[in-house]
């Protein structure tokens, strides 16, 4: 199986997507081969900034501890995603703009950690087919990309300061595979009142998540929902702040949950007033597997 890279330099790079290809092949995606880390780095681009929260080894601590974390406790590779994504954000601190650049997430997946997107993402084999990863989880864009994906969870579903929306969110495949893709979960008091109805159980299968979120994105084109809940206004102070703290902070807790930047949370009228709407919106929703099983009650 894919090994851990055999050389480590001191801090993270960049991989532009055109530099990545070359190491993108058959063999890593079936676990055959290691990549060349040596080469990769050679090829890699240093970071526009030097600051600390730039070093590698906290990040490859990161990855090790997320893999023991679900071994130790007898866990699927699934159930990772709600450990390290709070702590992968709070680890790197990167603004909107640092992290839309693919070169981030391509070095993180083939330089830093190419064993942990094997293990996470590797499939049961099936009808004697050799499993492999798709080219996607190395490469690919945000909302499937191995790191990618759980970093803009974690900036899309944290409640300001607080990460534990976040948990709620990875805990759902589904929300990670359908919702983080859809624009509207830019709008926080609508990702925020998604998580409040998986918390109350109000929703909990992977279909009725991907009811809900349809038909909260239909509704999304004729209903704005910035003007019936609306969201506190942002700065940028806190999140800068909280970059700037990454000099003197201590390693991510793998114990308690960390805590991100100390911004103003969304307004709590404004997630229960969609909270209620959306709860609305999935009685009407077409749920596959529930609607069959109301039609065969109707024919009983």
């Amino acid at each position: 199986m894919t090994d851990r890279p055999s050389h480590f330099p001191e801090r993270l790079a960049l991989l532009p997507n055109a530099e990545a290809a070359e190491f993108l092949t058959e063999g890593l995606f079936t676990g055959r081969e290691d990549v060349p880390s040596i080469k990769l780095n050679q090829v890699a681009e240093p970071l526009p900034h030097s600051d600390r929260r730039g070093e590698l080894r906290p990040v490859r601590d990161l990855v090790e501890d997320a893999m023991a974390y679900c071994r130790n406790h007898e866990l699927k590779a699934t159930q990772a995603d709600a450990w390290l994504a709070p702590r992968l954000h709070a680890a790197l601190r990167l603004t909107r703009r640092e992290a839309a650049d693919p070169g981030v997430w391509n070095y993180l997946a083939l330089g830093v950690a190419p064993d942990y997107v094997l293990w996470r993402h590797l499939p049961e084999p099936k009808d004697g087919k050799v499993a492999k990863v798709v080219v996607e989880r190395f490469r690919g864009q945000y909302h499937k990309q191995s790191f990618a994906r759980l970093w803009w969870t974690a900036e899309l579903f944290r409640n300001g300061w607080d990460y534990n929306p976040v948990v709620t969110a990875c805990g759902n495949q589904d929300i990670l595979n359908t919702a983080l893709r859809m624009s509207v979960i830019n709008h926080r008091p609508t990702a925020q009142a998604i998580v409040r109805l998986v918390t109350k159980g109000v929703i909990a299968t992977g279909r009725e998540v991907n009811a809900l979120v349809g038909a909260v994105n239909a509704s999304a084109a004729t209903l704005m929902y910035d003007v019936i809940a609306p969201d506190a206004e942002r700065e940028s102070r806190p999140l800068l702040d909280w970059i700037d703290e990454a000099e003197t902070a201590r390693q991510v807790s793998r114990n308690a949950l960390p805590t991100g930047p100390d911004e103003e949370p969304a307004p709590e009228s404004s997630v229960s007033t969609l909270v209620d709407y959306f709860a609305e919106l999935f009685t009407d929703a077409s749920v596959r597997g529930r609607d069959e099983s109301e039609e065969a009650e109707r024919e009983d």
